[in-house]
Parts: structure tokens; sequence; C-alpha cells
């Protein structure tokens, strides 16, 4: 998942699991110097291990302020610059991609953030055993893999198991927040959301929501929006 059209990914090796069908491909594009540099040094400061423990925050961030997770946040772009310019809330962000880690650790160090940290795994794993329930104010989904091709829609990640994951992880009243820019995606995005208990539209219209100010606009997003292409950004609100 990233912060990209699918025509701007670079080649992908699937993962195989017996059982579980997964939402996402890790990239085989190779790390630049500069981002093997950030991983191996900075790491330790900023990345918390996969490890299935319950993680306790606070001491992670020192602070017990709103805490906004971001699911596969690609290069880390839109994510750094919702950190710098969000210095009250905490900010998690999981990602698979490692080039994509490695940079956003060095723009985390760069900026001398302390409201950010990252963790390179799957989200669906993370959220389900390291993340304790009600604990997050929003969830942010930007920009998933569509999974354009029907025989393989299956894959997309929005679905109800999905979402009632995302719902036990919010606070009260937390957010959810997806976009897309690919119509069908955003269309069945809505279906799903539509149909799921505990959450309730923010849209006054029922379907979709201008781009709110805390999601920054991507270079690929402004690019497509010259081409004419549509984004789509859709926001529930946790109900019980």
């Amino acid at each position: 998942m990233i912060n990209s059209p699918v025509a701007e990914q670079q080649e992908t090796t699937e993962i195989e699991h017996p059982r579980i069908i997964k939402s996402y491909v890790v990239r085989s594009g190779r790390m630049t110097p500069g981002q093997e540099k950030s991983y191996a040094e900075l790491w330790q400061r900023y990345g918390i291990e996969a490890d299935k423990q319950l993680l306790d925050f606070n001491p992670l961030y020192k602070n017990q302020t709103p805490l906004i997770l971001e699911i596969g946040f690609g290069m880390g772009d839109s994510l750094i610059e919702m950190a710098r310019s969000n210095p009250d809330n905490n900010y998690l962000g999981i990602e698979v991609h490692k080039p994509g880690v490695g940079r956003l650790l060095g723009n985390i160090n760069e900026l001398s953030l302390t409201n950010l940290r990252v963790m390179r795994a799957d989200a669906v794993e993370v959220l389900t055993s390291q993340i304790a329930d009600n604990s997050l104010s929003a969830v942010y989904l930007f920009f998933p893999d569509p999974w354009h091709k029907r025989r393989h829609n299956k894959r997309r990640i929005v679905k109800d198991e999905f979402i009632q994951l995302i719902r036990k992880k919010l606070q009260s009243h937390g957010q959810f927040h997806m976009a897309t820019d690919w119509k069908d995606y955003a269309v069945q995005m809505l279906k799903e959301m539509n149909g799921a208990s505990g959450f309730k539209n923010c849209s006054d219209n029922g379907d979709y929501i201008p781009r709110p100010e805390h999601r920054p606009m991507t270079k690929f997003e402004r690019r497509g929006e010259r081409l004419g292409h549509g984004v789509w950004d859709i926001l529930f609100k946790k109900t019980n």
C-alpha cells in the first residue's frame, strides 16, 4: 500500500501464505544509500518491533496526546507532513516497503520529530496483537492498493472483518478516514462502510467528503488532478 497510483508502483513479489489472503505485496525496489543508512542508524531510535507484544505508547511518545495510525504510508511524504504540522498529535506509521521506511526514518531525524514512530509490518497483524482496544483517535488509509483487476478484488483490504477490527481499536467517536483515486474502489469502500455496524458517515450527503486539511495532497494526486483524475475521500466516525 502506497501513496501513488498502481502505474507508479515498481515490480512486485507476492507474499505467500497458506490461508490468509494478503492485501499487499512487498515491492522489490532497491534502497538508496541514504535510505540504507537511515534504516541502519535510526531504526533503534524511531522504529517499533512487530513482536506481537501489546504496546504501551505512553513511554514511547512520553505523553498522552491523541494517537493516529496511518496504514501503508508508502514513502511517508504525507505522514511526515502531518506529524510536522500537528505536534499535538502522536502518529504511528505502518508500512511493509523497506525503502519507504528508510526514507521516513531519515525525515523524522532531519526534522527532529518526537511525535512519530514507525513499524515495518503487516498492519492487520499489528492491530490484532499489539494495539489495545479503544486506543486510537483516528486511522488513516490513504491510497491503498486498489487491486483493480476483477480477479484480484478479493485482496482489497476494506472489508467487514477489517472494518470491525478498526472499530475495536478506535476510541469512542474515533475516525476512520480513507482515500483512493480508483472510483470503483471508492464505491466499494463506501458500500462496505455504510453496511458496517458501529460507524456513521461524516459526509452531509451520505457519500464522500472534500479533502480535509489534515490530509496533505501528494505529488501523484496533484499530477492526477492536472490530468483530470478524481480522488475520493471517505470519512466515518465510530458510534459504539
